[in-house]
């Protein structure tokens, strides 16, 4: 029986791949998720994995399973006993990168949800084996086949401060920041929303996936158009889906799908469509968008400081915009490194988390 295994399990991309395993008869062979340890255990109930792994040591003891591991190296030990031929990494933030290179390291596919492995260290990670879970690059790849493109699109919401005056974005609160209009998901993925960071993420992943810098992002606030494809004879074609990640994830494990995943989108329903500019004044981190797509190793820069920022806003150490403020700072101060290898990565990460940190 075909066999997957799950990082990040508890969250919505975790529970939506169950569900698509659930459907077509996937074994699951393990499970790694944070601190929902309530939702782990029904995992663990329903799907009988071999290993678990959990965030916190802690919390050993309140998992019904006999087989736990712990913390980042819990994962790493976790992948070397497992045989499943496809990691799901799903996992939030900068934890994601190690268990996506020990993955590929194995000789696994990788359905890579974690936008960061791509975003820090796309340049020392082998593309044949990334197989991307999100809506976005699944829409990209969708429409290309093998066509030459002129240029690629995705799509942005806006984020939940996107009807907001400019001026009253200042004191927008953390929870303020996390009502998302269209979709809900984790804290770090909404705040990205807000401040845009998730889309000048995914430009970069882009670049890694696609092989081009030629690819820009604009916002669509109904979340129905997710990527468009402006071809070289002059058409482009747009992927319609609804807000829901089942599709992308099927795909992914399945390679081919010819039965209904989602209902199809009705057109009448939705209306008008409109496209609107990214703008630096209300997203101030898209100044540094064509750089850092022509300087894409910065991308540990960007990142570092944005999860730093994120922890500075949500203790009210920082306002909305100081968030960018905190990441333009850092890029200029780091803007002339450049990593050679993974160990140069993790030390540029830990020296920009420090700079912010003092700053």
């Amino acid at each position: 029986m075909e066999q997957i295994t799950v990082l990040g399990s508890t969250g919505s991309i975790g529970v939506n791949t169950l569900l698509i395993a659930q459907r077509y008869g996937i074994e699951i062979e393990a499970l790694v998720a944070g601190r929902n340890i309530n939702l782990l255990n029904q995992q663990i109930a329903r799907h009988r994995p071999k290993y678990v792994s959990i965030t916190n040591e802690v919390d050993r003891d309140k998992v019904d399973h006999d087989n736990v591991f712990c913390g980042a190296t819990g994962i790493l030990e976790l992948l070397d006993l497992c045989q499943s031929p496809t990691v799901v990494n799903a996992l939030v933030g900068y934890a994601g990168l190690a268990p996506t290179l020990k993955a590929i390291e194995l000789g696994k596919k990788v359905a890579l949800a974690n936008k960061e492995s791509l975003v820090v260290a796309g340049e020392f990670i082998d593309m044949s084996h990334i197989v991307p879970i999100d809506s976005e690059h699944f829409g990209l790849w969708y429409l290309m086949g093998e066509r030459p493109f002129s240029k690629l699109y995705i799509t942005a919401s806006g984020g939940a401060l996107r009807e907001w005056q400019i001026e009253d974005m200042r004191t927008a609160t953390f929870a303020q920041a996390l009502k998302h209009p269209n979709w809900s998901m984790g804290n770090k993925i909404t705040i990205d929303s807000a401040t845009m960071t998730n889309k000048l993420f995914e430009l970069l992943e882009a670049k890694w996936l696609f092989d081009t810098s030629n690819i820009d992002a604009v916002i669509e606030k109904k979340s129905m158009i997710h990527a468009l494809a402006e071809f070289k004879d002059g058409s482009t074609t747009a992927h319609f889906a609804g807000v829901d990640m089942k599709l992308p994830i099927a795909f992914a494990l399945r390679g081919k799908v010819d039965e209904e995943i989602l209902p199809p989108v009705n057109l009448l329903e939705i209306g008008a469509l409109e496209f609107l500019p990214i703008t630096a004044e209300r997203y101030p981190i898209w100044e540094i968008k064509e750089h850092l797509l022509a300087n894409p190793h910065l991308g540990v820069v960007v990142n570092a400081a944005n999860e730093e920022a994120i922890k500075q806003f949500e203790k009210d150490q920082c306002h909305f915009f100081g968030m960018a403020e905190i990441v333009l700072d850092a890029y200029r101060k780091f803007e002339d490194v450049k990593a050679s290898n993974i160990q140069e990565i993790i030390e540029i990460d830990r020296e920009v988390r420090a700079y912010v940190s003092l700053s």
